[in-house]
């Protein structure tokens, strides 16, 4: 086993570091968010750090990198107040990632794309079209993470749209029924096959 010390990671290449660190805490959410512009630009782009807040209130997470330079998913939430989390399938990989390419905030990457947007329940922001789990989310806060100068956005989960066949009947959402995937560092896709469930656990 190779053992990397501090003095390693701080000395290692950019590229080399920023690989390691992005894929050593695991697998993680392949997710793309829909925002829409004041002016009515849509805007879609992968993130790998949507996270679990709570469940009653129905809250979800995301980190943001620091905002020296513009990000247009965090200008059009913090304009409109809302933004749409869509689950990255097995069908859409290419296309979902190339959304990570830094575009003007004049140009949205559905035209840049074979992503299709897509309205629902006169929701402001736009869902990616076909994706098994779209979720409706409405700002709530944001926290400056000071250790590294990025945010925490929070937002509230105001609506759900699951194909049938991934809901389960006690609300566990299977998306391994859905072929979506997993981001493993920054650029590495996997698509689960299976879940093994163990149910909840008490003392013994």
């Amino acid at each position: 086993m190779v053992h990397i010390n501090n003095d390693d990671i701080d000395n290692f290449e950019h590229l080399y570091r920023i690989n390691l660190i992005n894929s050593c805490s695991g697998y993680k959410s392949a997710n793309l968010l829909g925002s829409k512009s004041l002016s009515g630009i849509e805007n879609v782009a992968v993130f790998s750090s949507v996270t679990h807040i709570g469940s009653n209130p129905p809250m979800l997470g995301f980190f943001l990198r620091p905002t020296i330079m513009l990000r247009n998913t965090y200008e059009n939430i913090k304009a409109t107040g809302f933004y749409t989390i869509n689950h990255i399938h097995e069908t859409i990989l290419e296309d979902a990632h190339h959304t990570s390419a830094k575009y003007k905030s004049s140009i949205s990457e559905f035209d840049k794309t074979n992503l299709v947007s897509e309205y629902k329940n006169e929701f402001l922001a736009p869902f990616v079209k076909n994706v098994p789990l779209q979720l409706a989310m409405a700002f709530v806060e944001e926290q400056e993470i000071k250790a590294n100068n990025t945010i925490l956005i929070i937002g509230k989960i105001v609506g759900l749209h699951v194909n049938d066949n991934l809901l389960e009947d006690d609300g566990f959402i299977n998306l391994a029924k859905g072929k979506i995937a997993t981001i493993n560092g920054l650029d590495g896709y996997s698509v689960p096959k299976q879940n093994k469930r163990f149910g909840y656990q008490r003392p013994k």
